[in-house]
């Protein structure tokens, strides 16, 4: 009797200690998941990122639309929409929820304005960044 006792309490130990380890694996994979679409989450979305930010900059009419929409004063993209979204936190950010493309753009667009559209790019930052807290990012 002694001996089916103790054969039932290694059963059982061993059965608490599998209950155990399937536990702390369905955890540990819960936790990761979690992890993973938080970062998902914390990103822009990148389904404009095939978009020719050059020709836009280019042209003067795709820009003034662009232009236009940024200040509310015309209409606006499905990009326009999305780009007027993300600006001010992206702004605040220093664009750390940004691709590395998106970040290379933006970099690229900043420089652009700045020395080719100076009175576009100061009537931006007078809407973005009104007390130039930006400006080493923008």
């Amino acid at each position: 009797m002694i001996l089916k006792q103790e054969q039932s309490v290694q059963i059982f130990q061993q059965t608490e200690a599998h209950s155990n380890m399937k536990y702390t694996i369905v955890l540990v994979l819960a936790l990761t998941s979690a992890v993973l679409a938080q970062n998902d989450i914390t990103k822009y979305t990148t389904k404009f990122d095939n978009i020719d930010v050059d020709e836009i900059l280019k042209s003067d009419r795709l820009f003034h639309n662009y232009y236009k929409c940024l200040l509310d004063e015309g209409r606006c993209t499905p990009e326009g929409v999305e780009l007027k979204r993300v600006l001010p936190e992206a702004l605040e950010t220093s664009c750390a929820k940004c691709s590395p493309k998106q970040q290379e753009v933006s970099d690229r667009a900043i420089k652009y304005l700045s020395e080719n559209r100076p009175e576009e790019w100061k009537a931006l930052k007078a809407r973005y960044d009104p007390d130039n807290k930006y400006a080493g990012s923008a």
